[in-house]
Parts: structure tokens; C-alpha cells; sequence
């Protein structure tokens, strides 16, 4: 019998009553193992209603209280992470090392969140003017809401509802419809752990319940991750319906190799970066750029790596790489390298044929490999998001800066060399927003905030870190002037006010 996920509002899970359900596949087999009820409009806006209520007390609770449940929450989600980690291969495929390193780098905002009291401090100044002081605060905004991709079920919703709720807000979440059942785990671990019932919402769906998070009244904020041109329109829609948007779009992360990298530590990191969760991650590295005449020796040294890759079900504690979440993104993957030798790429490896023996059905791909790929390929130019590694050459560390700011994509980037002043250098002229010097994939700890520049990025706020905890709160400044008691009245004065 298939699975049923529901929506979850006010505490308890709440049956979709549209009619409408989407299918969720077991990406190694092919098989369709759940069902997830789409939200009409009517179940998201009783989901906000729920938050919006609840939204009343929790502002008011203390910071105590709050952190009080994030630190059980934690405990709950330690606990729980293999449990997790088992959903997460399930629906979305990824080897089960790889998703309990998913839950891992959820924890760590979730630590944040438990330490929010330290960001949350206000400023004082005393006696700005005769017995007055002024102190800024920051408060809660209300209802805020979540709308999340497939990639990382579990830790990009916790990139946002953490920090959302330890601020005081309530939270809608909307998963991605391809693996859900991860955000209702989450959402029992939290009722588990004591959060009060409409702090925590989820509502699954298409874009009906996008469309109505984005327009409704209640809904403060947004966040968002996903494709450029989805965060684009989120960004856009959100925005002119009055509301703060923080909108994480796609990328084309580039590293940069030098002639005098370690070209075994270059080779290493590019076969992991690449093909690490197949590929399906917005800071993969899908373009390596080689400067000089190291270009030959790198891309053998990289293809030797590729090539001993294990691809097999998420289950299997032998296998590195798991399928793609679709059979249809799959087949969009393979045409970019199907198509690269037409538009000038050299084809190493093509992994396009591949399939797992007793697995026949599942959404699986092989490792792709394209040199000497020219600018104007669509392998380059478009954001691929699965196992296929473009190598770009260049003469120079000045074309290469130039290809890689030319990119209409800016979220991370990385340079491989053992020179400390050209690797300086890059970091002060890369155009983007999270950069790695022999470091691959740059994604900052929770305490520093992540994002990208250029169309990685709509809106003003990186996500989670300072960043996460300004937008999530506004700030309110507060003049106080408590005269003396022994003060004589200072009687009527309409000229301007007076700070000396």
C-alpha cells in the first residue's frame, strides 16, 4: 500500500482534503513507494491562520523558553538522524553517508539557533542628552515562511526555521514535493520537543501553495532556495506583495587552478566537488578552469579518480554515488553531455549509458567528464545539477578571472595554488559570494552567513548567521527621557530638539 504524506498545521497532521497528490519515487528502483497531498489554497491559508495565532504568545515567550526547546529538539534530531538519514536516501537517493552529513550540517544552525540570545542583545547609549538614554532592540516579524528544494530535505529547511523560531516568529514551511517526508519527521521531533502547537507548520503542494504563501496578507518574509529562475519570480512576486525575500537562486561554481597547485590535492578536490551527491548541489563545482599547460596532466589525473567512483542504491554502505531524483532530470543531465561534442567539448568520460545491475529502473547516470569545453557550450552556460564536470582552459590567471566574473552566476568559487599572493588576489576580485582558497566547496559554518552574488542571490540578506537573525527580526530604536525628580518642569519648547 502506498504511503500517504499530509500536511501538518497547529500541532497534528492534517489530511489533504483537495483530492490532488503528487508521486514520490524511490529514485534507485523507480518505483513509486509515497503519495504527498497538494495544499489547495483553503489548507495554506489555515496553516498561516495556525502560525498567526500562534504567533500571539510565542512572541512573547522568553528567550529561555525558546532556546530551551531548541536545545531538546537537538537532542531529539541526534538521536533521530539515522532515522533521518534512511528517509532522506528513500526519497531522494543520496548514498546514506552522504545524508547523514546533510543532518550534521542541519545541526549546526540548529546550535546556532540554541545560542540565539547572544545576537538577539540590543544597544544602549545613556545620556545622549540631558536624562535621556536611546536603545535599539530587534523584534520578531510574524508569520514567516519556508518554500525549500529537493536537494537537502533536511538541512535547508533548517538553514531557516532555527533561527525564524528562536527570534519568535512561526514558520510555514513548504517542502519539496519530490522528498517530503523528511519535513514531517521534523516537524513531530519539534511537537516532541515542546514547541507549541502553530509555531511550526508544514503544507506540501505545487505552485498553489507557493503562489498563496507568496501573496498572503499574514506572510511577513520568505525564504527561499532553488533555480535562478524560480528564486527570480519568488523574489519578484513576494516583494511586490509587501514582504521581505531572501531568494537563493542556482550556480556555475568555478575553480580556478594555477600552474603551480598540487595537482593530486586539485584533482581530489574537483572529483569531489563535482560528483559528490551526484552532483544535485548548489555548490558543486561543475567548471574547472586550468591555466597554462597543466591542462592535460589535470584532467587525466581527474578522470583516473572519476573512473573508480561506486555508483549504486543510497543503501548499499559500498556505494559513494547514488541516482538522480527523477527519471526526467536525469534524462536533462544526460543532454547536455550527449550534446557537448556537437558545440566543440571533448568527451573523457561519458556516463550516460550506465545503469546498476538488479536496479534496471532506477534514475541512474554515470560519471561525465568534458574538456577544452568553449564558453558558448550549454553544458557551461546552464546550471546542470548532477554528475558532469566541465574543464575550460586558459592561458592566464587574468582570462581566467575574466571567464569566471563573465558568468551571469557568482554563489561560490574556488582557487587552487600555492602562491598566497595570487590566491589573495582572487579573493578581492572574484565576483562571488563565498570563496575557497584549496577548499573546494567554501560553505560557511552556521555562525558566518551563506550566499551567493550576481543571480545566485535575490534579495538583500544572505541566509542563516548574522544575516539569518537580521532578517527574520526589524529593528526598533527607543528614545527614553526620565526626568529627575528634582528637576523643575522645563515648561512648552517648540524650537528643534536639543542634544547638549
Amino acid at each position: 500500500m502506498t504511503k500517504t504524506v499530509n500536511h501538518w498545521i497547529g500541532g497534528k497532521t492534517a489530511e489533504g482534503a483537495s483530492g490532488t497528490y503528487g508521486p514520490v519515487t524511490d529514485p534507485a528502483t523507480g518505483e513509486v513507494t509515497t503519495q504527498v497531498a497538494f495544499a489547495t489554497v483553503a489548507e495554506v491559508d489555515a496553516a498561516v491562520a495556525a502560525a498567526k495565532d500562534a504567533f500571539a504568545t510565542w512572541r512573547h515567550s522568553s528567550l529561555a523558553q525558546r532556546t530551551s526547546i531548541l536545545f531538546t529538539f537537538r537532542a531529539l534530531l541526534d538521536q533521530h538522524r539515522d532515522e533521518i538519514a534512511a528517509l532522506i536516501t528513500a526519497e531522494h537517493g543520496k548514498v546514506h553517508s552522504d545524508a547523514l552529513g546533510e543532518v550534521a550540517r542541519g545541526l549546526e544552525i540548529v546550535d546556532l539557533a540554541c545560542g540565539i540570545t547572544v545576537q538577539l542583545k540590543g544597544e544602549l547609549s545613556t545620556q545622549v542628552a540631558t536624562n535621556v538614554d536611546v536603545a535599539s532592540i530587534r523584534q520578531p516579524l510574524g508569520v514567516v515562511a519556508g518554500i525549500t528544494p529537493f536537494n537537502f530535505p533536511a538541512m535547508v529547511p533548517m538553514w531557516m526555521f532555527p533561527i525564524a523560531v528562536a527570534c519568535g516568529n512561526t514558520f510555514v514551511l513548504k517542502p519539496s514535493e519530490k522528498d517530503p517526508s523528511v519535513s514531517l519527521k521534523i516537524a513531530e521531533l519539534l511537537a516532541e520537543a515542546g514547541l507549541p502547537d502553530g509555531v511550526f507548520n508544514v503544507v506540501h503542494g505545487d505552485k498553489v501553495a507557493v503562489d498563496r504563501l507568496l501573496e498572503h496578507p499574514d506572510v511577513q518574509a520568505v525564504s527561499f532556495v532553488g533555480s535562478t529562475p524560480i528564486a527570480r519570480y519568488i523574489h519578484t512576486t513576494a516583494s511586490a506583495h509587501g514582504k521581505r525575500v531572501q531568494a537563493l537562486g542556482g550556480a556555475k561554481n568555478h575553480m580556478l587552478v594555477l600552474p603551480d597547485a598540487d595537482l593530486d590535492a586539485a584533482a581530489d578536490a574537483a572529483v569531489s566537488a563535482a560528483y559528490g551527491s551526484a552532483g544535485e548541489r548548489c555548490m558543486a563545482i561543475s567548471a574547472v578552469v586550468a591555466v597554462g599547460a597543466i591542462g592535460d596532466e589535470l584532467v587525466e589525473k581527474i578522470r583516473e579518480r572519476a573512473e573508480k567512483i561506486k555508483i549504486g542504491p543510497g543503501t548499499d554502505p559500498a556505494s559513494e554515488m547514488g541516482p538522480l531524483i527523477t527519471a526526467a532530470h536525469r534524462d536533462k543531465v544526460a543532454s547536455y553531455v550527449s550534446g557537448a561534442a556537437a558545440e566543440g567539448a571533448e568527451v573523457v568520460l561519458d556516463g550516460t549509458g550506465y545503469t546498476v545491475e538488479g536496479y534496471e529502473d532506477g534514475h541512474w547516470i554515470g560519471i561525465s567528464l568534458l574538456d577544452k569545453v568553449p564558453v558558448t557550450a550549454k553544458a557551461y552556460q546552464e546550471e546542470i545539477f548532477g554528475p558532469v564536470l566541465t574543464v575550460l582552459r586558459v592561458d592566464s590567471y587574468d582570462e581566467g578571472i575574466a571567464l569566471i566574473n563573465a558568468s551571469p552566476f557568482g554563489n561560490g568559487t574556488a582557487i587552487f595554488t600555492r602562491d598566497g599572493g595570487a590566491a589573495r588576489r582572487f579573493q578581492l576580485e572574484v565576483e562571488a559570494g563565498m570563496v575557497g582558497v584549496n577548499v573546494p566547496i567554501p560553505v560557511p559554518v552556521g555562525y558566518h552567513s551563506f550566499g551567493g552574488w550576481k543571480d545566485s542571490l535575490f534579495g538583500d540578506h544572505h541566509i542563516y548567521g548574522n544575516d539569518g537573525t537580521h532578517f527574520y527580526t526589524r529593528g526598533k530604536v527607543v528614545t527614553t527621557r526620565w526626568p529627575d525628580p528634582a528637576d523643575a518642569p522645563a515648561g512648552v519648547d517648540l524650537g528643534f530638539p536639543r542634544n547638549h
